[in-house]
């Protein structure tokens, strides 16, 4: 799936929530520790303690695990968070894990299959399909 420009992809679903909420509100999600708008796919699983929103999508089959803090992000098909990780602005691929206490920003996209290990940072990384990061990503980059 090619989504363009990752801000730009992030932009036009922040203004597509904001669209559902006035015109179809019954789409998005109301559940404990949500903020904002918020679609979650049934099937998606949410840990407690966690914080998600606003402007986050949540696709089928995603395990959020307790305490993670999730902003302006979409997940896709899959996907996993650890435990207290923190969020934003963030495109995680399908099947994709980020690990306990991982914080990522800065419009950092994770590809198909990626695994970012426990406690690391990523600032604007882009990671290509099927790799394990084990360091972190202090400066936005592409990673192949």
């Amino acid at each position: 799936m090619d989504v363009g420009q990752p801000k730009d992809f992030l932009t036009g679903t922040c203004m597509y929530l904001n669209h559902l909420k006035h015109v179809k509100p019954e789409k998005l999600y109301e559940g404990p520790g949500t903020v904002g708008n918020v679609i979650v796919d049934p099937s998606a699983t949410i840990g407690a303690n966690c914080r998600i929103g606003p402007n986050v999508i949540i696709g089928p089959d995603v395990v959020i695990e307790d305490g993670a803090c999730i902003k302006r992000c979409v997940l896709l098909r899959g996907s996993r968070v650890r435990s207290h990780a923190w969020l934003e602005s963030c495109i995680i691929g399908w099947r994709s894990t980020v690990g306990q206490w991982v914080r990522m920003e800065n419009v950092t996209v994770l590809g198909e299959d990626v695994i970012v290990q426990d406690e690391l940072y990523i600032n604007g990384g882009r990671i290509l399909p099927h790799k394990a990061i084990s360091e972190s990503v202090c400066e936005p980059q592409i990673i192949m």
